[in-house]
């Protein structure tokens, strides 16, 4: 199969299109064709050998974890899926060697679920990664109706499913960018204010009684300067700084989990929220694709079709 992969740790320069193995099928994976894959800021830092301490790597390793495409072939204790049906998954493993960005992959049911029919190949690529992680934050805090909800980094992968699942809850929503993004933030039902010094003041202007939860998709001061507006003290979560576990919140590092994934779908065909595409690349040019996510510049996710 053709396949994009990298035989060292490094920048993108490292990756390589070519020929690669067909992977097999065990008992509880079904072999996947790839319609689409999508690029998440872990799959370059896997790659510049970041997670080498907790992930190891079976060079030479084909990156990525979001996928979108059809059952080739379930394996043989498979009874969730058949031959031919379109899934979507995030197919993390515990080590590093076969990703998504191949013409077929090898995933554990355990991180699937069925590809919403309203979305192309490349939109449900996006899904799996950033909108588990926004829906399993949001879950952690048990964001609901009637709340009022800071988001940072609302303009992000994340932050955009963030503010549509908050939203789709019933919650207010409060979120952080760059005011060259506040009409984006707008159109997803959030109120933005802009990040940096002064951002919790910027917050109070516009809930003077402060906010009942803090979600952090981002990292850097601005989630623990606004740590004063919360009215229950200790309802943050963060993705990016395990600190928020010394303030009485939580740390998310996102995991699959097949109900989770189907809630986004149901969700996506609802029309309660919709995946947002900025660029599409062909898989061949994965490498472009990987220097305009480390780049930190797009809104919603970029996805590499096949």
């Amino acid at each position: 199969m053709k396949a994009v992969f990298y035989s060292q740790y490094g920048e993108p320069g490292v990756l390589e299109y070519g020929e690669q193995p067909d992977p097999k099928v065990g008992p509880d994976t079904v072999l996947i064709e790839v319609k689409a894959a999508s690029v998440n800021p872990v799959d370059w830092k896997v790659m510049a050998g970041y997670l080498d301490g907790a992930l190891t790597a079976h060079f030479p390793v084909v990156p990525g974890w979001d996928v979108a495409g059809v059952v080739i072939q379930p394996g043989p204790a498979v009874t969730e899926f058949f031959a031919g049906d379109e899934v979507m998954g995030y197919v993390r493993m515990d080590t590093v060697g076969q990703g998504t960005f191949a013409e077929k992959v090898s995933a554990p049911v355990r991180a699937l679920a069925r590809k919403p029919a309203n979305l192309s190949w490349a939109e449900a690529a996006t899904v799996p990664l950033t909108g588990l992680t926004a829906l399993q934050s949001l879950d952690a805090l048990d964001v609901g109706n009637g709340d009022t909800v800071l988001i940072h980094n609302g303009a992000g992968g994340v932050g955009t499913f963030g503010i549509q699942i908050a939203r789709s809850r019933g919650a207010r929503v409060i979120a952080t960018a760059s005011t060259g993004n506040h009409g984006f933030l707008l159109e997803l039902g959030a109120e933005p204010v802009a990040y940096g010094e002064g951002v919790a003041d910027r917050v109070r202007e516009l809930a003077p009684e402060g906010v009942d939860a803090v979600v952090d998709f981002v990292g850097g001061d601005d989630w623990s300067a606004s740590l004063p507006l919360l009215t229950t003290p200790g309802r943050v979560v963060s993705i990016a700084d395990q600190a928020a576990k010394d303030h009485g919140g939580r740390y998310v590092f996102v995991r699959p989990n097949p109900d989770d994934l189907s809630t986004l779908a149901d969700l996506i065909e609802a029309g309660k929220v919709k995946p947002v595409l900025a660029e599409t690349y062909p898989l061949e040019r994965a490498a472009e694709a990987f220097k305009a996510n480390m780049e930190g510049h797009t809104r919603g996710k970029i996805a590499v079709t096949v």
